[in-house]
């Protein structure tokens, strides 16, 4: 598939609407809670709040034979740290970005109003790709446990997003092996075909870094500064400065269960049309070219 700079394609698009942008504040993640986040069934039913998302239609007669952006409504760990946020971190606009953009730059084509699933909806097995968010706070409910590992071993695949350092990766990972416990993890080396399938993303992995949108504007400035630095379980705190993709594989080596650790590629998604600097160098560059490429390889392998 060609490569391309999403550059021409992206920022006019969006630039000029902050006079209309919608802010929220006060929780983890920066997001606000809305009542509605409970009962939604599509990210076109809240309202953004960074820029105004894109719309788009796909042909007539063809409304389920498409790609569709599904993110998990789940419980938060009270025994996380402080800093890991909720299921709705990002919501809707990272959704909506998102899926514009993999229509735009690949053969997919993709549902313009994303879903939003209860792990016990029925509807969960018509959705190959599930997306979680802020997962270094996931507490999984007992019955949630055996319809995700059938999920995940019926050919689903569930992709885990913007979570830093230890702690909150031991919380996500203690949730998973409940899941699927006889499989652990494995890093994916940049030699791995994930990483250059639509896009040729050449690393190092670190590269491929992008932090929440505040201090990916500052990096400008101090030196090139990605990470972030978040709680340590002992109460000290932690550089989260590398970047890991770890999957958990079936037996003939299919990705089950994807996690991008040290990394935000949420606000790259949600942010695109807020600051120049923070789209061209970490939207263009990293978030977008990431999660597409995570998408068209895990919907053809």
């Amino acid at each position: 598939m060609k490569k391309f700079s999403l550059l021409m394609l992206l920022f006019p698009l969006l630039a000029g609407a902050l006079g209309a942008q919608r802010w929220r504040g006060g929780l983890p993640g920066g997001d606000s809670y809305y009542p509605e986040f409970e009962t939604c069934r599509t990210a076109r039913e809240v309202p953004w709040h960074s820029t105004p998302p894109p719309n788009w239609t796909n042909e007539a007669g063809f409304a389920k034979d498409v790609f569709t952006f599904a993110r998990i409504r789940r419980d938060t760990s009270p025994y996380g740290p402080w800093r890991a946020g909720r299921w709705w971190t990002d919501f809707p606009d990272s959704d909506l970005n998102l899926s514009f953009r993999l229509q735009q730059v690949t053969s997919l084509k993709v549902d313009p109003d994303g879903r939003v699933l209860n792990l016990t909806d029925p509807d969960l097995f018509n959705y190959p790709w599930i997306y979680m968010v802020e997962p270094g706070s996931l507490e999984l409910r007992d019955e949630e446990v055996p319809i995700l590992k059938r999920y995940l071993l019926n050919g689903g695949v569930l992709m885990a997003d913007d979570f830093w350092g230890e702690w909150q990766w031991k919380i996500f990972h203690h949730e998973i092996k409940r899941v699927l416990p006889e499989r652990e993890f494995v890093e994916l080396p940049m030699e791995h075909p994930i990483f250059h399938c639509v896009f040729d993303l050449k690393g190092p992995k670190n590269s491929l870094q992008t932090p929440n949108y505040w201090a990916g504007e500052q990096s400008k400035d101090n030196g090139g500064v990605t990470w972030e630095i978040h709680p340590r379980q002992d109460g000290g705190y932690e550089e989260c400065k590398d970047v890991h993709v770890r999957a958990i594989l079936d037996a003939k080596g299919r990705i089950m269960v994807i996690a991008t650790h040290n990394v935000d590629n949420g606000d790259g998604w949600e942010r695109e049309g807020e600051y120049q600097y923070f789209f061209s160098e970490f939207s263009e560059k990293r978030a977008y070219p990431l999660g597409i490429n995570i998408i068209f390889y895990v919907m053809t392998h």
